[in-house]
């Protein structure tokens, strides 16, 4: 199905200003209470993050941060999502999970044939192209892991620090480092959130490379939650595991992905300088 299709509804409809205000720094400071940052950030994973176990064919875990500006995100991004839902299902109760899309299960049975498929991806990764946001991601190689430190280390608990910092230096680019700014992640079960959140406290009282206080919260989302941020982080967390583990192949959804890291030079030179600034590989080989 296309934009304008008889029936469909467009998915972009909003204005040029809504579309670039993430690019800007010059809105008034009372769109929202001074004690909230501008920015929200969603969270999902790719690959499991035990050590004692290791799939040889996809030997990373993946932690991915996506930045959005609120108003973006709540002008933009979330109706052409749901648009995206109702032109393609007739409803919005869909959530969209890279793996089930990809295996074709759940939901999403019902494409029709190959190009059927084709379509409703080439209308997803357009939503992904077209939404302003900042990716920051941490991938770990747990075999290299492993080998230096046997099953001592926690994969996880290793991203979301090296994430954690990084979102850090871009809220100081963006003057938004005094307030607060919220990271929602997906439920995992009760013992795994725990561990989580304390781990998520630890780094925030200090246990980071700069050792400060870090003015984040972080909230946790049920799986059943309808939550457009979270469902588009589950989108682009493989591609980059992928990208990481096969470097010289073809990868179409990492090509748009890679211009959305936080990198060096700003959105001037978005698609260049990501690489161990927004995205980084640990260890490093």
């Amino acid at each position: 199905m296309k934009d304008g299709e008889a029936g469909q509804l467009p998915l972009f409809e909003f204005s040029e200003e809504n579309v670039n205000v993430s690019r800007s720094s010059t809105e008034s400071s009372d769109e929202m209470h001074d004690e909230f940052g501008k920015y929200i950030v969603y969270v999902d994973e790719s690959g499991d993050h035990g050590l004692s176990s290791i799939d040889p064919n996809y030997p990373v875990f993946v932690l991915a941060f996506c930045v959005f500006h609120k108003r973006h995100y709540s002008e933009a991004i979330v109706p052409s999502l749901e648009k995206f839902k109702f032109n393609y299902f007739g409803h919005d109760q869909v959530v969209l999970h890279e793996h089930e899309i990809r295996k074709e299960k759940g939901a999403f049975i019902f494409f029709k044939n190959r190009d059927h498929k084709n379509q409703f991806m080439t209308g997803l990764s357009g939503i992904v192209e077209k939404s302003n946001f900042i990716l920051i991601s941490c991938t770990i190689d747990k075999r290299e892991l492993k080998k230096q430190n046997g099953n001592k280390s926690n994969p996880y608990h290793l991203a979301l620090r090296f994430c954690m910092e990084t979102l850090y230096e871009f809220l100081q680019e963006k003057g938004e480092e005094n307030k607060k700014t919220h990271v929602v992640v997906e439920c995992r079960g009760k013992k795994e959130d725990r561990e989580l959140e304390l781990e998520f406290r630890r780094i925030c009282d200090g246990s980071n490379q700069a050792g400060i206080q870090l003015p984040f919260d972080v909230v946790f989302s049920d799986k059943k939650t309808m939550s457009s941020g979270l469902q588009l982080a589950d989108l682009v967390a493989r591609p980059i595991g992928l990208k990481v583990i096969r470097k010289e192949q073809r990868n179409k959804a990492f090509d748009i992905l890679k211009k959305k890291f936080y990198c060096d030079g700003g959105r001037e030179d978005a698609g260049d300088g990501y690489e161990g600034r927004g995205m980084k590989v640990y260890p490093e080989t």
